[in-house]
């Protein structure tokens, strides 16, 4: 097996905010996205959702609260919670979901 180096991953991405499944686990999923500096509109998932940011920062919005998530750091969004990315958010996300 041969790793992955995700950040560089991220970079062949098409376009910005088109994540891509590189493994699943079970029922969980690993994607990947890379982010630019525009915002991603509301949404709400059935199942909770994991958010890592590998490099740079993500801009949440939740319940009216901005939260800045840097590298190294995750965020868990519990199902049923509505939340948009805002302007400024850059660099590589990880996305584990079902």
């Amino acid at each position: 097996m041969t790793p992955i180096r995700l950040v560089d991953a991220a970079l062949q991405l098409p376009e910005a905010w088109s994540s891509r499944v590189f493994a699943q686990f079970g029922g969980t999923r690993l994607k990947l996205v890379r982010m630019d500096d525009s915002a991603y509109p509301v949404e709400v998932h059935d199942e909770d959702e994991g958010l890592l940011v590998l490099d740079g920062v993500m801009v949440l919005s939740i319940h009216g609260d901005t939260v800045h998530v840097g590298a190294g750091e995750l965020c868990v969004i519990p199902a049923g919670t509505p939340h948009s990315v805002e302007k400024g958010s850059h660099g590589t996300l990880l996305i584990l979901d079902t």
